[in-house]
């Protein structure tokens, strides 16, 4: 049986974990995409911790994001030998935070774009590993070269491969509110079927992907590029949907949600120099699990 003071030590050792909850789960989901996993991921931190003598840890997030950083390469390295994406877009799971959500909140402030984590899904697990690591989250070569059994140059060389793969990535406006205003033009037009008004907020080489998930072929097998063909595919589409949507934060950025006759979707947008770059459609149940919205009627 555990002794007094024993019990006390893992009382303070499980509050000193939920202290860095929130982190490792950002950290997660920057490697793995999926809040899923990343739940995964983090509870199997804890179990690792609860094992181990932390006694003798100087610094204990840094201790145990390298714990769960190893943790996700695994996971990585699994994942890139099973998933088939057959001939669809694959999309991540949505940090979405709509009213009052405080477990989407908790993520959105260290969240990746869902433009850059479809981008990061072309890199091998160790060059995503030292991207989302040091340029994400700041952690120090020499540590992202321990977590993968290299040296600190190694390491450097990883992220820096990273980089320069990553670099084509849209890079969203900062401004929150001037992103919305771009989103509500965009979802206006839509409701209205105004193709010159939609076409006046896309970019000219915007990108659309869109997945269905739930075991059927996506509606666009391969993204539609280009601000003509992306209008024509909304307003030929979206209109039914769109009626419903209502305005969330999708990984930090400003995006919808909308549910209809039971169907439930989230619409991410990335907002470049005041238009609109990429679309992103999740309508994956899987992935949306955690989103609650209420559904109209018909």
């Amino acid at each position: 049986m555990l002794g007094g003071g024993d019990v006390d030590e893992r009382v303070w050792l499980a509050q000193r974990f939920e202290d860095n909850r929130d982190h490792l789960r950002a950290v997660a989901y920057g490697m793995l995409g999926s809040l899923s996993d990343a739940d995964d991921a983090v509870q199997e931190t804890w179990l690792r911790l609860d094992r181990s003598d932390a006694s003798s840890v100087d610094n204990l997030q840094a201790w145990l994001t390298t714990i769960v950083a190893r943790i996700c390469l695994d996971m990585l390295r699994r994942r890139q030998t099973r998933r088939e994406h057959g001939s669809g877009t694959w999309l991540p799971e949505p940090v979405v935070s709509v009213e009052d959500d405080p477990e989407g909140e908790a993520l959105l402030a260290d969240s990746v774009g869902l433009a850059m984590l479809v981008v990061l899904e072309q890199l091998s697990p160790p060059e995503r590993l030292a991207f989302v690591l040091h340029d994400v989250f700041g952690v120090p070569f020499d540590e992202i070269g321990r977590v993968l059994d290299k040296t600190t140059e190694a390491a450097r060389q990883l992220a820096t491969r990273a980089r320069r793969r990553v670099r084509g990535a849209p890079v969203p406006d900062a401004d929150l509110a001037a992103q919305r205003r771009v989103v509500d033009a965009f979802l206006a037009a839509a409701r209205a079927g105004d193709m010159a008004a939609l076409l006046e907020v896309l970019d000219p080489d915007v990108v659309f992907r869109s997945d269905l998930g739930d075991g059927r072929q996506p509606m666009d097998p391969v993204p539609i590029v280009g601000a003509q063909r992306v209008a024509e595919r909304v307003l030929r589409s979206a209109p039914a949907y769109i009626h419903w949507a209502r305005p969330a934060l999708v990984n930090g950025h400003a995006g919808a949600v909308f549910a209809r006759a039971g169907q439930l979707g989230v619409v991410g947008f990335t907002v470049v120099a005041g238009r609109i770059a990429a679309l992103d459609l999740i309508a994956d149940p899987e992935k949306l699990h955690r989103v609650q919205i209420t559904s109209p009627s018909g």
